[in-house]
């Protein structure tokens, strides 16, 4: 579904992102891992082999636009374009209002939220020069609902939403589509590692009785990077087995 294409997933070492990689790897596109530290990238790398030639590792600070300008140009000169920029690095949080620091607040918006807005403009700008491309956010349920504690997370979703869809009407005239996904309780490790009782609790609550798996939403990205979503621009995509309907 994405042969001959190149994508960029941030996030790119381990769950969700690692799951957009192979998935993307699967279906034919070249692939530039970005991860936060060297040493993970690598890690990764290590563990996709079978797809050596087809992907490569970049770390790139993620809120520096020159170092992000750079970082993507070098994609472009390794495999010859960027077509898909998947925006999946982020952190959570789940600190009170009461113990908030405003150190804490604006690094899960650095995070969240800025590393999405430098790193679209950078792909963005290759993307322009090359006819069009598709860029997709990850979200979250919570950027629907919000959460009862560390509300700067659910405020970064919201927020991402928000750019997911100005972006979508600016860069269409420029065959840019932009959309989101957002995933509601998914088997990362965070998840996995909690108890089997709290799980079947959580799945209890979900309508199609169990939580997601990353190639759940790899699936979406799948989809929303690839030309069957050729018409499909200014979305977010729940990926939620209906939780909370």
């Amino acid at each position: 579904m994405l042969k001959n294409k190149t994508a960029i997933v941030t996030g790119g070492t381990r769950g969700i992102g690692f799951a957009i990689v192979r998935k993307y790897l699967e279906n034919g596109a070249n692939v530039a891992v970005a991860g936060s530290r060297q040493e993970s990238v690598e890690k990764a790398l290590a563990q996709l082999k079978d797809y050596e030639g087809n992907v490569m590792g970049i770390w790139p600070d993620l809120c520096d636009q020159e170092a992000v300008k750079e970082a993507f140009l070098s994609v472009k000169e390794r495999f010859g374009s960027v077509d898909i920029l998947a925006n999946n690095a982020g952190i959570s949080s789940r600190t009170s209002l009461y113990d908030y620091t405003v150190e804490e607040f604006t690094k899960i918006m650095d995070i969240n939220l800025k590393a999405v807005f430098v790193c679209s403009q950078a792909a963005a700008r290759i993307m322009k020069e090359e006819g069009g491309g598709a860029i997709i956010n990850t979200s979250s349920m919570v950027g629907e609902y919000g959460q009862p504690s560390g509300c700067g997370y659910p405020a970064t979703k919201f927020a991402v939403n928000g750019l997911t869809k100005s972006l979508a009407r600016e860069l269409a005239r420029d065959q840019i589509r932009v959309n989101a996904v957002a995933p509601g309780v998914t088997k990362t490790d965070m998840v996995a590692a909690l108890p089997q009782e709290m799980v079947e609790r959580i799945s209890a609550g979900i309508p199609l009785g169990r939580v997601g798996e990353p190639v759940d939403i790899a699936n979406a990205y799948l989809y929303l990077a690839s030309d069957l979503a050729s018409y499909v621009t200014g979305i977010v995509l729940r990926v939620d087995g209906a939780a909370m309907n």
